[in-house]
């Protein structure tokens, strides 16, 4: 069929990052990038928004790049080709500075690649170890690949999180369940072998909001509804949520708060045609959505 349109822009990790720093918080870029035509872009992109690559460009390597595919309805559907990326080592992960202030975010679609799921699954035990009042928080975005994830390394990943944020979709993947949402889906995915009563479980139900339980949430299942608007693109809207969800957290807003926040930031990006579509902070604090 022929395609109404075309755009290349940074996505990927991007969002997420780019989500954060719009809400006025120090944040790290800590994925690898690539010296070809697509990691110069990266770097651009990264330069724009004030966020600090962390490690050095890959030599010999450029950063891979994904094909969205965005229906009429706004849903779309990635084809990812890996790039510098999916080559992070248990050496650009130890050179990192971390303060027990930060938050971490990682992405199931890094643990899904060889080299940098073996890494990041060594890293993040490493970090578990540590006294929970001297390590940073973990979170972890599934993402649209969660059933690829070896099984192995997605249960001891998850053992160490504080945070799991996942969209329905995925959440049933996980749970191996076809039909359950809402506070039934996220008691499923709670049931998870791998998951303890300290992990906060999140489900994001697009225009339904999310349901969250455990962990800073508490046994308790709330739901957090979201303003309801007309979708032209969901492309980036989980890493919009995810981003503004942390910033907020960084700030020390409670959970209940920054989970309404990230609902407002995720309904005004989908009404964003794009992948780095989440508002900066001002556009938030005097937005009439609620």
């Amino acid at each position: 069929m022929l395609a109404t349109g075309t755009r290349t822009e940074v996505g990927g990790g991007f969002n997420l990052v780019a989500a954060v720093a719009r809400q006025n918080i120090e944040c790290v870029y800590a994925g690898l990038h690539g010296t070809g035509r697509y990691g110069d872009m990266v770097r651009c992109a990264l330069a724009a928004e004030k966020i600090t690559p962390a490690l050095l460009p890959r030599d010999g390597e450029d950063t891979g790049f994904c094909v969205a595919l965005v229906e009429p309805d706004a849903e779309r559907t990635f084809i990812t080709v890996p790039g510098a990326e999916a080559k992070l080592t248990a050496g650009d992960l130890t050179s990192l500075t971390l303060r027990a202030t930060d938050i971490v975010a990682l992405s199931g679609y890094d643990l899904v690649y060889p080299v940098s799921g073996a890494a990041l699954v060594d890293w993040t035990q490493w970090l578990g170890l540590r006294p929970a009042a001297e390590r940073p928080r973990i979170v972890l975005d599934p993402g649209p690949l969660v059933s690829e994830i070896e099984e192995n390394i997605l249960g001891r990943v998850l053992r160490v999180v504080d945070i799991l944020t996942i969209n329905q979709r995925e959440a049933r993947l996980l749970a191996k369940l076809s039909k359950a949402t809402g506070a039934d889906l996220v008691e499923a995915v709670r049931r998870h072998p791998a998951i303890v009563p300290s992990v906060a479980v999140i489900v994001r139900e697009g225009h339904h909001g999310c349901v969250a339980a455990g962990g800073v949430v508490g046994d308790e299942v709330i739901a957090v509804g979201a303003p309801q608007v007309i979708a032209v693109d969901t492309t980036g809207a989980g890493d919009a949520h995810t981003g503004v969800l942390l910033a907020e957290l960084a700030r020390g807003s409670s959970i209940d708060s920054a989970l309404r926040t990230a609902n407002r930031a995720a309904a005004i990006s989908v009404t964003r045609p794009g992948s780095a579509t989440a508002p900066h902070r001002d556009e938030l604090l005097t937005s009439a959505l609620c």
